[in-house]
């Protein structure tokens, strides 16, 4: 059997209005101070690829439009719903209020393994990423509903957070949803 790469036109790819529309996973995307405009233009991507409920942009991170987000967004800040809030803290305590458990993703002690964690059904999930040098604020994560960790066994213990956040999100969404019925 021959594996033949598919074109762009035979992907079912939804309109910006159709995205819009569909039914979305129930997690939110918090980035806190995050500096890299690639960064946040992947992570844009991926929300999209996984319809992430909502995208919150935080502290110094920049905000669309700007060229360096769209160059990896690909127009994923056109569909993906965002927002922006000065003070990440205040926007978890927010959401906290809202019934969303919000984790951190970062090593800490007693953090929760992903591979590990099982989101409970019918409960919406925040998940925080922060800087790229000094990850999630401490207030933070003491202040979140719990931390998740990436299980890692190199050397560098260290990962992108475009990659993290990939990880992360992709965990998450079959872990939430019926994939089968997705695809």
């Amino acid at each position: 059997m021959e594996n033949r790469k598919l074109k762009n036109s035979e992907l079912d790819r939804k309109s910006t209005e159709e995205f819009k529309a569909a039914e979305k996973t129930p997690i939110i995307v918090i980035l806190d101070n995050v500096r890299s405009l690639n960064n946040i233009g992947s992570i844009f991507r991926t929300a999209d690829a996984f319809l992430i409920e909502k995208v919150w942009l935080c502290g110094i991170t920049a905000t669309p439009p700007h060229k360096d987000i769209q160059k990896t967004a690909l127009g994923a800040t056109e569909t993906v719903e965002w927002e922006y809030a000065e003070d990440a803290l205040e926007l978890v305590k927010r959401l906290q209020e809202e019934k969303t458990r919000v984790y951190a993703v970062e090593q800490a002690e007693n953090a929760n393994f992903l591979n590990k964690f099982t989101p409970q059904k019918g409960e919406k999930y925040a998940v925080i990423f922060g800087n790229e040098v000094k990850g999630v604020q401490q207030e933070i994560v003491s202040n979140s509903d719990g931390v998740l960790e990436i299980p890692q066994l190199g050397s560098k213990h260290s990962l992108n957070i475009a990659v993290s956040a990939g990880v992360v999100l992709w965990d998450l969404f079959t872990k939430i949803t019926d994939l089968q019925s997705k695809i």
